[in-house]
């Protein structure tokens, strides 16, 4: 896709390409492109490098530390932190809850928490799923009943990435069992994971790693000031939140580094073997991917534009998040099928695949999730044929 800058934008181009270039840490540049997980100290650093230089809160707006940008510079910046092959932002702080926050909530929660979100002062993740409520969120059971001026919590949560950092955690939760339709009875909360009552469970995953968890919530009290919003309007609350979160969900400038990155491996012959790029049926599977890939920057230009005065996406967000993560999934199974034999799993050498074969393997079965996150791409599907098609 051709977009022609203005000298301003080209200008803006340069800095973002310089502070990349210049500001990114070696060490923390090395761990990414050896496809190493950062550790919550090294995510922080980096965060914090880029709310040093304003640039934490892309899409938020100029009152509460936003940018400003327009469309395009998001754009740009986006693609050369794509083409760097940067850390992106741990998303439930600052593309979460932050927003929905500003937009929701009250000004003594603005003042308390949205300062801290920018800073990466504080971790939060991300209470929605449960055991029993997954795509059919509705269905949740936590519970939260109103005592004085406090709410008591009980119930579970599953799938929370990455909660065993978590200083603060959004939940959605059921406040009222006596309506019309099951979500007008769900409400948005704020806990603090330090509460009495609170136990955290990992859950490994297929690739060995400890991302995700199950928080149990026993007679945790919730001060009444920690409620966004009404009660029984969270399920829109989280609805905005959740366009958000697809709309992070296309990664479409890092799946581009990996496809230019996937060409030149094919381009070299490893182990005596001819080069991928001999391989036609291979290299047209890689063409293919990357036009798919081009027709979702269009999309991304134009969700931006949605998004330029700090209001939330609309349904395109669902084309985005669908389309984004099958191309990652179709990149994943390009690299699978380049290292061959060789990406069995748990053989950390260096080779035809991403990084190694190890990694190769690792990330092919991580991503799996990615088409189920975020509500799964079925249900995306549903979004796209009632709200933007009108069926």
């Amino acid at each position: 896709m051709h977009v022609t800058f203005s000298e301003t934008e080209l200008a803006f181009q340069e800095e973002v390409r310089a502070f990349f270039r210049d500001e990114y840490p070696d060490d923390i540049r090395a761990q990414v492109d050896a496809g190493e997980h950062l550790s919550p100290e090294d995510q922080v650093r980096w965060q914090k490098i880029l709310h040093a230089r304003g640039w934490a809160g892309i899409n938020w707006p100029v009152e509460y530390g936003g940018t400003g940008w327009t469309p395009v510079q998001k754009y740009i910046y986006a693609r050369e932190e794509g083409y760097a092959n940067a850390p992106l932002m741990i998303p439930f702080g600052v593309n979460m809850v932050g927003p929905v926050i500003y937009t929701f909530g009250s000004d003594e929660q603005k003042q308390r928490f949205l300062p801290d979100i920018l800073a990466s002062n504080v971790w939060w993740c991300q209470g929605y799923s449960e055991p029993g409520a997954g795509s059919d969120l509705a269905s949740l059971k936590t519970k939260a009943d109103l005592v004085g001026d406090h709410y008591v919590v009980n119930g579970t949560k599953t799938w929370t990435t990455l909660g065993q950092h978590a200083d603060w955690i959004f939940c959605l939760v059921r406040t009222s069992t006596d309506v019309a339709r099951r979500q007008e009875g769900i409400s948005f909360l704020l806990i603090d994971m330090k509460s009495p009552g609170i136990s955290v469970k990992p859950i490994i995953l297929l690739d060995g790693t400890h991302e995700v968890n199950e928080i149990h919530f026993d007679n945790v009290e919730v001060p009444v000031d920690n409620l966004v919003g009404e009660e029984g309007k969270g399920w829109t609350y989280g609805k905005v939140l959740l366009q958000h979160e697809r709309t992070n969900s296309a990664n479409t400038f890092r799946s581009a580094y990996r496809l230019r990155k996937l060409r030149e491996q094919a381009a070299e012959s490893v182990r005596g073997a001819p080069p991928l790029a001999n391989d036609r049926n291979f290299m047209r599977r890689l063409a293919a991917v990357e036009v798919d890939l081009k027709s979702l920057e269009y999309i991304e230009l134009r969700t931006l534009a949605a998004v330029a005065s700090g209001k939330a996406p609309g349904p395109e967000s669902s084309f985005l998040k669908m389309i984004g993560t099958e191309i990652v999934q179709a990149i994943d199974s390009l690299y699978m099928d380049a290292a061959g034999y060789y990406a069995l799993p748990y053989r950390p050498e260096a080779g035809v695949g991403e990084n190694n074969e190890h990694n190769t393997s690792l990330n092919y079965f991580n991503h799996r999730k990615v088409t189920i996150f975020a509500g799964s791409n079925e249900i995306q599907k549903n979004i796209i044929a009632k709200h933007v098609l009108g069926l």
